[in-house]
């Protein structure tokens, strides 16, 4: 993998663009190199790297994984777990458990596990490496896309213009190709999410659970779980702001997160006094849309569709708008206008449906009064079988049903 500032103007029929250099920008371009395609990848940040603390995996992650040729890189560094686990931070009630085991790994072909975000890029990146054929144009912030006959030119915030057959619009949540061809705002949720890393030697002995640890209370919600080997624990809390806020990341305030959570249990609350440094997520989603392409231009990852956290699905959605779009491409021998509206028909509902869903999972994480004991009976006695079949529609995907042929 190469570094590059520009590239020929004759527009090659075998390179496309990528705008965005996360997972969603990195992981469309492994899958396109996979296919023989050349990629170029423009990334408006000074170097390629992600922020942000640990991520869950679910087994349509790990068939992603497998899909783009790095299983085995992103195996080595993923934690497994032993289950997923919801409790109420009132009072410590057990509200759901599934079991993410042998029978997990039965039912869905793969894990479910957790893993420090970086270690995903990472993952991709050397997967990228590996394959060749990528150029990476670091500190390049695209501006304006023009379209012709023959493919896409992006033109550079500093000028610079860089030339393809076709433009992948991996940009994230503030996407400069979503912002020209759709032109809608992100919708700022009035979530805040604050997210820390704790060595395993500063988390508390009770709560080191090989478990996605969820605790749920009244407008906010706590999460814990093991990180690399589990030497450190992923912390995430979560909380309705009152404050008006914008999308945006910062430093956190140890005061601020502190005075959100009066009236949990001693024993949740614990996860909130541990981090010494908090990242502050402001967070957005994206109402659904029906149309991710624009002649030669096709969006993707949170360009396409931003989701909050609850379903912890959003790098998941990533790697599969990836996967399917080298699928795509695969059936239709390359034919970028075919594979570019394939991918489109094949992504636009499952897709709505994680954003959606994620919204009314914050709904129920957080209920409060009536509705809070409502939800600690929802999933009160239901077996591993009845959560593995509510969980069939997320976690049964693979690459080969990733396409809707009709």
């Amino acid at each position: 993998m190469t570094r590059t500032s520009t590239q020929s103007m004759q527009p090659p029929s075998r390179t496309i663009l990528v705008a965005g250099g996360g997972i969603g920008g990195v992981a469309a371009a492994l899958a396109l190199v996979r296919r023989g395609f050349e990629v170029q990848v423009l990334e408006q940040a000074g170097q390629l790297g992600e922020i942000g603390a640990g991520i869950q995996l679910g087994p349509n992650a790990f068939a992603a994984f497998d899909a783009l040729g790095i299983g085995d890189i992103a195996r080595d560094r993923a934690v497994y777990t032993d289950e997923m686990v919801m409790h109420d931070a009132l009072d410590e009630t057990l509200v759901g458990r599934i079991p993410t085991g042998e029978a997990f790994r039965r039912r869905f072909g793969n894990p479910y596990a957790v893993i420090h975000r970086a270690d995903v890029h990472g993952s991709l990146l050397e997967g990228a490496r590996r394959a060749g054929h990528i150029e990476i144009a670091t500190g390049t912030q695209v501006q304006r896309i023009e379209q012709d006959e023959a493919g896409v030119t992006v033109v550079a915030g500093d000028g610079r213009r860089f030339r393809g057959a076709a433009l992948i619009g991996a940009d994230g949540v503030k996407s400069a190709v979503r912002r020209q061809y759709v032109g809608d705002e992100a919708r700022v949720s009035g979530h805040v999410v604050y997210r820390a890393v704790v060595d395993r030697a500063d988390f508390p002995a009770d709560l080191r659970w090989n478990a996605a640890s969820i605790w749920v209370g009244p407008n906010c919600h706590l999460v814990h779980y093991p990180l690399r080997g589990g030497e450190q624990y992923n912390v995430v809390v979560t909380f309705h702001s009152r404050e008006q806020e914008e999308w945006s990341v910062r430093e956190g305030s140890r005061e601020e997160v502190q005075s959100y959570f009066e009236g949990i249990s001693a024993r949740a609350r614990q996860l909130i006094e541990l981090p010494r440094d908090w990242k502050r997520w402001a967070t957005a989603d994206r109402d659904p849309i029906g149309q991710w392409v624009f002649g030669r231009a096709a969006l993707l990852g949170d360009a396409a569709h931003a989701t909050l956290q609850y379903m912890a699905q959003g790098a998941c959605m990533a790697m599969e708008d990836a996967v399917t779009l080298g699928e795509a491409l695969r059936v239709n021998d390359d034919d970028i206008d075919r594979a570019f509206a394939l991918y489109q028909r094949s992504r636009v509902a499952r897709t709505a449906r994680v954003v959606l869903s994620s919204r009314e999972m914050g709904r129920i994480f957080h209920a409060k009064g009536v509705e809070r004991l409502v939800r600690n009976d929802l999933w009160k006695g239901r077996t591993p079988e009845r959560f593995y079949d509510a969980m069939e529609w997320l976690y049964g995907w693979t690459v080969d049903n990733c396409l809707i042929r009709n």
